[in-house]
């Protein structure tokens, strides 16, 4: 009986997929947001899925269709990586790699490369970043907290609707005006290939999209510096990427073959070769740069995760709140709202997603 196992999909993922076994059927390969929408319907379904690729952020909302797995598993993974992969006591899904953001800068087109938000706003910089789903969120997200705000009170009660939140809605609105049109319809890949191809002059992007830009013809001409600052602060939103079983796995023996065999060192170390930050200590350790960037790269990165990581709270609806986060900022970038009336939209959207807990 082969194994049925749902894959998230893009070129910052995809390399690994060659240690799979052959007679692995793979029933979804997709992008987080696709993947989860699809692996949703399926699980609550029934139908049978025996390894499961999902992310830190996600897994709380997936909970009852995940087995907890044995800490064993994760024995060699950084400290903070099995942190963010556990929830209520269960480790939900075995770490793959950590993602943070490191700020590429065209050095031919932006002199000095900004430091902070302010910086930036203050040039004619063109800056690239995500214009939908977890990444909007996610950028807005990193704006408020460098600059001293929260998106959840001590209660993980939302605090979305403030001046800080207004303001940072309206600073994305800004930095797009002077994007290509198309800004709002990216997702992460077209914010590396628009840097790649040039059509802006830095961007923001997480670690497993090194290996397409180190191959692209503008990486002579690209600085990787840390992203950018506010008063409180470098802050970059992250989680990690992880493997589960679902409880609707059909082998589990032969399934924690594969997830074994997908947390060894050869595993991490090949995810490590296109640029991410596996999560296996040994293995990221390894690591050789390529190059004197590649190096710097890496030693941004490492401080980045120390310092400077920030995440979303351990809520089971938390994936609800985002969608629909991120849904009122791309109406504002789109001109349809009013940063003042997307920041309230936001605030309404996420009590009553959390409402339904």
């Amino acid at each position: 009986m082969a194994l049925r196992v749902a894959l998230v999909g893009g070129p910052m993922y995809d390399g690994l997929y060659s240690m799979l076994p052959a007679d692995v059927e793979i029933v979804v390969h997709a992008d987080h947001p696709t993947l989860n929408r699809a692996v949703a319907e399926m699980l609550a379904g029934g139908e049978r899925i025996d390894v499961l690729s999902t992310h830190s952020k996600y897994a709380p909302s997936q909970a009852e269709w995940l087995r907890p797995l044995n800490p064993a598993f994760a024995a060699d993974q950084a400290t903070k990586a099995v942190e963010l992969c556990a929830f209520e006591g269960a480790l939900l899904c075995v770490p793959r790699n950590i993602d943070v953001r490191v700020l590429w800068v065209r050095r031919d087109l932006v002199d000095p490369a900004p430091a902070t938000w302010a910086d930036l706003l203050a040039s004619d910089a063109v800056f690239g970043f995500t214009g939908r789903e977890s990444g909007l969120f996610g950028t807005y997200f990193e704006y408020v907290s460098a600059h001293g705000g929260y998106v959840f009170d001590a209660d993980l009660r939302p605090t979305l609707d403030t001046a800080l939140g207004e303001e940072a809605i309206d600073t994305l609105c800004r930095l797009a005006a002077r994007a290509p049109a198309a800004l709002p319809t990216w997702h992460y890949d077209q914010v590396d290939a628009a840097l790649a191809r040039g059509d802006v002059d830095m961007a923001a992007t997480w670690p497993g999209g090194f290996g397409p830009l180190r191959d692209a013809s503008v990486y002579a001409r690209l600085d990787p510096h840390p992203y950018l600052s506010g008063p409180a602060g470098l802050r970059s939103y992250g989680g990690c990427h992880g493997w589960a079983i679902p409880t609707t796995c059909g082998d589990m023996p032969a399934a924690l073959a594969l997830v074994e065999q997908l947390s060894s060192f050869d595993a991490h170390a090949l995810d490590a070769r296109a640029g991410t930050v596996c999560a296996r200590v040994d293995a990221f350790a390894a690591v050789e740069p390529v190059d004197a960037t590649d190096a710097r790269r890496l030693e941004i990165t490492r401080a980045t995760v120390t310092a400077g990581l920030i995440t979303y709270p351990p809520l089971p609806r938390f994936p609800a709140v985002e969608d629909a986060a991120w849904s009122s900022i791309n109406a504002a970038l789109r001109g349809e709202v009013t940063p003042a009336r997307a920041a309230k939209q936001m605030q309404s959207s996420a009590e009553e997603a959390l409402a339904c807990d």
